[in-house]
């Protein structure tokens, strides 16, 4: 089974691909999306759960996305008709780092896409070629809330503690207006929710040629997290405007 559709069914209960819970995503959108009229773009949206809050919240914004992933934006299409949202809604088929606009956006967002971009600060770059005057940048990233092992940082990378990552974000020319710091209870909800549906789904699915390799990287994966980097990974959510003059 490839990446995608692991991840797929991973997110199957969890459709927010970070550890925020639905409360976290909502202040979040209030906060990025002041005035209720914006133009929207998500880097890397995914199945557009992000967009797809913000449009049924604000029936004044208009919004966009990018993925790679043919499948996740037909489900985005989908999903945005069920709500009756579609025409306030166009969604690219594309790297996310080669997307261009003829018109600049108002909010940029990019949630677990850091990846596809090389890190925090080149997502920031990539958010910036595409932001209005006065906008804001909606981002979300992880740190190491202690030191981790050299075993964690190869799982998930090598992130910075919390307040050198703010640092890091300050001097690249940004002012955090906002932000939040996932709880024990968003980063354990998170975990358990991933990688207890890709068992489930494996269990409901005993005679699927996939199904002993999906249980398998269940297993894995919870293992991973329990035995890796729970008690030592956090996850930071940006709000952020633009420093005077850093243009």
């Amino acid at each position: 089974m490839n990446r995608e559709e692991i991840s797929r069914i991973a997110h199957a209960e969890h459709p927010i691909k970070s550890p925020l819970d639905d409360g976290s995503v909502r202040r979040l959108l209030e906060r990025g999306l002041p005035k209720g009229n914006e133009r929207v773009l998500d880097l890397g949206c995914g199945q557009g759960e992000w967009l797809l809050r913000a449009l049924a919240a604000h029936p004044r914004v208009r919004a966009e996305g990018v993925d790679l992933s043919a499948d996740a934006l037909d489900q985005a299409a989908a999903a945005a008709r069920e709500l009756g949202v579609q025409d306030r809604l166009v969604l690219h088929h594309q790297k996310a780092e080669e997307f261009a606009s003829a018109e600049p956006f108002d909010v940029v967002l990019s949630f677990g896409a850091a990846h596809a971009f090389g890190g925090l600060l080149p997502t920031l770059a990539a958010a910036r070629k595409h932001l209005a005057p006065g906008g804001r940048v909606l981002v979300g990233d992880g740190f190491w809330e202690r030191p981790p092992s050299p075993e964690a940082v190869e799982m998930l990378g090598d992130f910075a503690d919390l307040a050198d990552t703010v640092d890091r974000v300050v001097a690249d020319g940004w002012i955090p207006v906002d932000g939040h710091v996932s709880t024990r209870r968003e980063l354990d909800d998170y975990e358990w929710a991933c990688w207890g549906s890709l068992a489930a789904w494996a269990l409901d699915h005993p005679d699927d040629p996939d199904s002993a390799e999906v249980l398998e990287t269940a297993h894995t994966r919870r293992t991973e997290w329990l035995r890796g980097y729970r008690d030592t990974w956090g996850f930071v959510s940006l709000v952020l405007r633009r420093t005077p003059g850093a243009d």
